[in-house]
């Protein structure tokens, strides 16, 4: 009998959660969506209990966002949520999000500002406390890019300046959209290329610790351009999934050769917000989410999706249909900010995000629309692989199968088959935990732990074993399995089989 690799799971499960959640649960080991969630962890969510709490209402990977917290607070969770995974027998990703370079203003001597709209105000390298004419900041390396015409965006794009005069330690700046200005506020240049790197010497401190805790997807903050992400693969390695967060516009002119280089995407649309109009990014959200379901990448929507439940124990109908918009367009995952790290109804929350992925899934149109927005390998460009994933697609549609079982060793071949957007679920077998981690971002796929088969003939009985364990199939049920020969080689998809549970 081949198990999960944590325990032998069936469809619901007991868990013993350690520390302050002593008490057994009952857990459906299945999650009857094929989008995922991802949520913050942070001060409202870090106890084991609210963690356990967060998992049951359908967290499938959790985000430790290293803007903020301590080495030790970051390691503790961690360690909670791999007792619950160890508990649960389900595989738990966790995604390490990078700070990346935040650029910011230097301080007042008597505290906030008022810039009047049409005023001159002068940016420079100059430590000394500022005021209504001036103040610093400490980044050279801006002053290096900046051009006259440039705008600088600060405090989150509430204040507008333009660039009149600058050199190469000052910037003398004309005030469009003034208001009230305190001190270190964040400072954005939607029209300059930066000559930074997407890592800082905090960021590279930072994945340290995440490489050393495991961590299975690591995010790169304020991308520019392709180099960023090489220089990142070059430090990750094979070690995690290489995630990058789009929010920059210089990334977004750059797109197909960036999410070439990724593992997976996260569309930050907060920060995109900030430096594009914000009646361009729903445009932008949906060209991202086309190009990497094209590529077969992993995409994210993230930041605002449920605001409002920070602190209120319900969401906007506005936040409801942007989730949906989301799932209609087919994204791998949407996520939650603040409503989990820091709000008064983290558990809701998730709860929430499940309730409307899990409608907006049965809605006909959904459907429809996965279809209608299909985009398979072009002629002359796919391999074997693409051809086995596509005759897997059309046999799918035509036995409509309990599930599509996908043996692998990277991931390649679940995220292949992911790609294909099928209607029935996909069913991950990987002799790696670290593969079932990383596959629990990806749509549709539940992935188990199980070792290697010998044979085609183990293969197909272990196959139609973990489906009906795992409450996809009954007995006698179809399935469609895909794998690549010889086993345990990785990266061979070349094989697809028809057979019942």
């Amino acid at each position: 009998m081949h198990g999960c690799g944590w325990r032998d799971c069936g469809a619901r499960a007991k868990i013993a959660i350690p520390a302050d959640a002593r008490h057994h649960v009952a857990l459906p080991m299945r999650r009857h969506r094929q989008a995922k969630i991802v949520a913050t962890v942070g001060p409202a969510s870090s106890s084991a209990d609210t963690l356990r709490q967060l998992f049951e209402a359908g967290v499938d990977v959790f985000r430790l966002n290293f803007s903020h917290g301590l080495a030790d607070e970051h390691r503790a969770r961690v360690q909670m949520l791999r007792a619950l995974e160890e508990a649960s027998g389900r595989p738990i990703g966790i995604l390490a999000d990078l700070q990346g370079p935040k650029l910011r203003i230097g301080t007042f001597a008597d505290g906030a500002v008022q810039l009047e709209p049409g005023a001159a105000f002068r940016l420079d390298l100059d430590p000394t406390p500022g005021n209504v004419q001036r103040a610093g900041m400490p980044h050279p390396e801006i002053f290096a890019a900046l051009q006259p015409g440039a705008e600088l965006l600060l405090d989150d794009g509430k204040l507008r300046l333009k660039v009149e005069r600058c050199g190469p330690d000052h910037a003398d700046t004309r005030v469009l959209v003034g208001g009230r200005l305190s001190e270190r506020k964040g400072v954005n240049l939607p029209d300059v290329l930066l000559p930074l790197s997407a890592l800082t010497a905090k960021d590279r401190k930072d994945l340290a610790l995440a490489l050393e805790l495991g961590a299975d997807w690591i995010a790169l903050s304020f991308v520019q351009r392709p180099e960023d992400v090489a220089e990142a693969r070059a430090l990750v390695g094979d070690r995690a999934g290489v995630m990058v967060k789009l929010e920059k516009p210089q990334a977004v002119q750059r797109l197909e050769a960036i999410v070439e280089l990724a593992d997976a995407v996260m569309v930050a649309r907060g920060d995109l917000g900030v430096e594009m109009p914000a009646e361009d990014v729903p445009a932008i959200q949906k060209r991202i989410v086309r190009c990497c379901r094209r590529m077969g990448k992993p995409v994210i929507v993230a930041t605002q999706m449920l605001e409002s439940m920070i602190a209120s124990p319900v969401p906007t109908r506005a936040e409801a249909s942007d989730v949906a918009t989301a799932i209609y367009d087919g994204a791998d995952a949407v996520m939650l900010s603040a409503e989990s790290a820091a709000g008064r109804y983290p558990v809701e929350a998730v709860a929430m995000m499940d309730r409307i992925i899990r409608r907006t899934e049965a809605d006909p149109l959904y459907r429809s629309l996965l279809e209608a927005s299909h985009t398979g390998t072009e002629p002359g460009r796919a391999d074997t692989a693409d051809a086995v994933c596509c005759a897997m697609r059309r046999a799918a549609a035509l036995l409509q199968p309990a599930a599509i079982v996908c043996w692998t060793s990277s991931g390649a071949t679940a995220l292949r088959a992911a790609r294909e957007r099928p209607q029935a679920p996909v069913l991950g077998l990987t002799p790696h935990r670290g593969s079932a981690r990383r596959l629990a971002l990806v749509w549709g796929v539940h992935a188990v732990q199980t070792p290697d088969a010998a044979d085609v003939n183990e293969m197909t009985t272990v196959a139609a074993e973990v489906a009906r364990r795992e409450g996809f199939a009954q007995a006698g049920a179809p399935l469609v399995i895909v794998a690549g020969l010889p086993f345990g080689s990785g990266g061979h998809t070349n094989l697809l089989r028809l057979a019942n549970a």
